[in-house]
């Protein structure tokens, strides 16, 4: 176990990041937590989100105490049909998290898959890590493989390519390929970064084809590989440096002082980062580039040449 004070920022940080990177959900749910009074610090309980603590207070939810925060951990998870990715469900259906290892510590998952879905979730203890992992600027490509009932050529799923509109819905470019047909249902190899909640089935459903499996086989440069069902494996800390290293960095070094100014004063003096940023530029990662799926042996090549994939 790290010390947990190498963590910390000496003049502390704000209770929803320490709520978020201690895995106990998203910054933006923490504020949420917030407002419903579910959260204290030493005993009083807390009215806004900007509030800093640091290693020496007491932070509980619910009145249950939080831990400091430990490095940065990521699992695959081969999700089975039939549970909801949440906490907590209003209608008491199963849970993801129900059904982990009782020795898996706090964790949330990076963007969701519905009940029926199934396939590659990524689990981590940071919601630092997975807020920013879901962000469709990321640029990670999701990649799924969809039976579908109906009948569609592969020109009508190049067309997705250019984005649809459903129910005043937009979505963005997904790329489709056509595999093989059993009797009247096709399977389909799907690419796509924006992720939007049921965006394959609502797309498909579109152009004729109910959706009637749907399997994820990769997250950016994870990959489902040969995951049995309901199964759970540690990403090792290699792996996880390879792929999110400068992730990381960004991350655990924000610049709380900066965030607690007014937002004019930010403004200000926003012009010469974004004046240095332009130039360094060409020295980052390119994002995932997007391209159809082949199958879940031979994923489609994802992200700069120079990180492994990960099975």
């Amino acid at each position: 176990m790290p010390d947990s004070t190498a963590i910390w920022p000496q003049e502390g940080e704000r209770i929803a990041k320490t709520l978020a990177r201690a895995g106990v959900c998203s910054r933006r749910d923490a504020e949420r937590l917030i407002e419903d009074g579910r959260v204290t610090v030493n005993g009083k309980k807390l009215d806004t989100a900007a509030f800093k603590v640091t290693q020496k207070d007491v932070i509980k939810v619910d009145g249950k105490k939080i831990e400091a925060a430990d490095r940065t951990r990521m699992w695959r998870y081969h999700k089975p049909q039939g549970l909801v990715t949440t906490h907590r469900d209003p209608q008491d259906r199963p849970t993801v998290f129900d059904h982990l290892p009782e020795d898996l510590p706090r964790v949330i998952s990076v963007g969701r898959l519905d009940l029926n879905s199934e396939g590659l979730l990524l689990l981590t203890n940071d919601g630092e890590v997975a807020r920013a992992l879901e962000l469709p600027a990321t640029g990670w490509v999701r990649r799924y493989r969809v039976r579908a009932f109906g009948r569609v050529t592969q020109e009508q799923l190049d067309e997705l390519q250019d984005g649809i509109e459903v129910d005043g819905v937009r979505y963005g470019s997904i790329h489709a390929k056509l595999e093989q047909g059993e009797r009247a249902n096709v399977w389909i190899a799907v690419s796509l970064t924006e992720g939007k909640n049921r965006e394959v089935r609502r797309v498909f459903e579109a152009i004729g084809l109910k959706v009637n499996r749907l399997i994820r086989i990769g997250y950016g440069p994870f990959q489902l590989g040969n995951l049995e069902d309901g199964k759970v494996e540690e990403i090792s800390p290699r792996i996880l440096k390879e792929q999110l290293g400068g992730m990381l960095k960004k991350l655990s070094h924000t610049d709380e002082k900066s965030a607690a100014k007014p937002s004019k004063d930010r403004a200000k003096k926003a012009k010469p980062p974004r004046a240095r940023s332009s130039k360094s530029a060409p020295g980052k990662s390119a994002p995932g580039k997007k391209g159809p799926v082949k199958d879940a042996k031979t994923p489609m090549r994802v992200g700069t040449p120079t990180k492994r994939r990960v099975r």
